[in-house]
C-alpha cells in the first residue's frame, strides 16, 4: 500500500479553518495520506473528506450533577459535540487518528484505528482553567481522569513546550515530544526601522491575560513609540473595557483581527511584537505562543516577559529583550530604551533564525510520529 492510500483522521473539537495548530497538521499531511477531518465549520482546503460539526455544539461538559458524582464516562459521552462526532463517524475505519487535545482522546480510541492514535495536546489540560473555582472543583478532576485513563492508550504524544511535556510525564507517565506553535517559513527581508517605532500586541481577549498592563505601559513612554492592539472578542465586556482605556492613552490604537493566513504579513508591518504574558495559570507560565514565532517570520523584534520557554529561545537567538517582571512599569522601562539601531539588530537575528524556528522544521515531530504509526513502528 502506498503512503497516499493510508487513511488519517485529523480530529479536533475546534473551528478547523481558523485553528492555526490544526491547520499546520492538515497542510502537512493532506498531500501525503488520504486525510479526513472532523471539527467545527466547513472543510479545510485540500482534504479528502470532512465531518462537519455545528459550531453551536458544546465541546466541554455541562453536566454539574454527574461531574459532582464523578460519573465521568457518562459525562464524556454526553457532551453534545462528542456525541454528534461519534454518530457521524460510527462505522467508518481509518488507519490512524491524530487526536487534538485530551477531549478528543476517548472518541479517537473508540474508533479503533488499525494503526492507533497520536495525541497532540495544545495545553496542559488538567490546569487549563485552573483560575476559575468552579472549573477547579468540578472539571479538573474529570480532566485528570480523562488523561489518566486514555493518555497511556495513545501510541504517541506531542505537546507545545518542554515544561508542559515534563508535567504530562510527571503526572501521567507518558513521554511527550515537543512540536512548538511555529509559523510557516516566509521568504522576506527585514524592514529597516524608522521613527515612529511601531509596536504590536495581539492576543485573545481574556481578563487573566491582563492586557491593560500592556496598554498602561505606554503611559509616559517617548513620543516616537506607537502601539497597535489586535484583540479577539473572547470576553466582550472585558474587550470593551480595554477599548475605553485606550481612549485615555496616547499613541494606542485597536485594529480589527485578521485571518490566520494574513497574520505574518500583518506582523511584518511592525517593528516590535510585544509578548508579555503574566503567569496567571500553569499554561500561561509555560507559554510558547504562536505570536512569538509569527514575529520571527515577520522579521520583527520581540519584547517578552520572563516566561522560561520564550526567554530561552529569545536569548539563544538574540531576538529581543526580556522585561524584569510582568508589570506595566517593567515593560515601560524596556520600551523607553528602544532605538531603531537596537531593533534593527533584533530583526537581523530573526532573519538568521527564521528557518530553524519555522513550522517546517518543528513539524518533523508530527511527521515522524504519524509515519511511525502508519508504518507499524509506533
Amino acid at each position: 500500500m502506498s503512503a497516499s492510500d493510508r487513511t488519517l483522521l485529523i480530529l479536533s473539537l475546534s473551528p478547523l479553518r481558523s485553528d492555526p495548530r490544526v491547520l499546520k497538521q492538515i497542510n502537512l499531511f493532506k498531500d501525503r495520506y488520504t486525510v479526513t477531518t472532523c471539527g467545527f465549520g466547513p472543510a479545510p482546503d485540500g482534504v479528502a473528506g470532512h465531518v462537519e460539526l455545528d459550531r453551536a455544539l458544546p465541546s466541554w461538559p455541562r453536566d454539574p450533577q454527574r461531574l459532582l458524582l464523578r460519573r465521568y464516562p457518562q459525562v464524556y459521552w454526553g457532551i453534545a459535540a462528542v456525541a454528534e462526532a461519534g454518530r457521524q463517524l460510527r462505522g467508518r475505519s481509518f488507519d490512524a487518528v491524530l487526536a487534538n487535545d485530551a477531549n478528543t482522546l476517548p472518541l479517537a480510541l473508540s474508533l479503533a484505528p488499525a494503526r492507533g492514535v497520536h495525541a497532540d495536546l495544545h495545553e496542559f489540560a488538567p490546569k487549563e482553567h485552573f483560575n476559575k473555582p468552579a472549573w477547579r472543583l468540578l472539571v479538573a478532576p474529570y480532566v485528570r481522569w480523562l488523561c489518566r485513563t486514555y493518555l497511556p492508550q495513545a501510541a504517541s504524544v506531542t505537546t507545545v513546550s518542554e515544561g508542559i511535556a515534563r508535567q504530562y510525564g510527571q503526572d501521567f507517565g507518558v513521554s511527550a515530544g515537543v512540536v512548538t506553535n511555529a509559523a510557516p517559513y516566509t521568504e522576506r527581508e527585514p524592514r529597516p526601522t524608522q521613527l515612529p517605532i511601531r509596536l504590536l500586541y495581539s492576543s485573545a481577549g481574556q481578563r487573566y491575560r491582563r492586557i491593560e498592563n500592556i496598554m498602561e505601559a505606554m503611559r509616559g513612554t517617548p513620543e516616537h513609540l506607537e502601539l497597535d492592539l489586535i484583540v479577539m472578542p473572547n470576553e466582550p465586556a472585558y474587550v470593551a473595557e480595554l477599548v475605553e482605556l485606550g481612549r485615555t492613552l496616547p499613541r494606542v490604537r485597536f485594529r480589527d483581527p485578521v485571518p490566520y493566513t494574513e497574520l505574518v504579513d500583518t506582523v511584518a508591518e511592525y517593528d516590535v511584537s510585544v509578548s508579555v504574558i503574566p503567569p496567571t495559570n500553569f499554561n500561561l507560565a509555560h507559554a510558547l505562543p504562536n505570536k512569538f514565532f509569527e514575529a520571527v517570520q515577520g522579521r520583527t523584534g520581540l519584547v517578552i516577559g520572563p516566561s522560561p520557554a520564550m526567554q530561552a529561545l529569545l536569548e539563544r537567538h538574540g531576538l529581543g529583550a526580556v522585561t524584569r517582571d510582568f508589570s506595566a512599569q517593567a515593560l515601560r522601562e524596556v520600551l523607553g530604551s528602544l532605538t531603531p539601531e537596537l531593533v534593527d539588530g533584533w530583526k537581523r537575528h530573526a532573519h538568521e533564525a527564521a528557518r530553524e524556528l519555522s513550522s517546517e522544521h518543528q513539524n518533523l515531530g508530527w511527521e515522524r510520529a504519524i509515519a511511525a504509526l502508519l508504518d507499524g513502528r509506533a
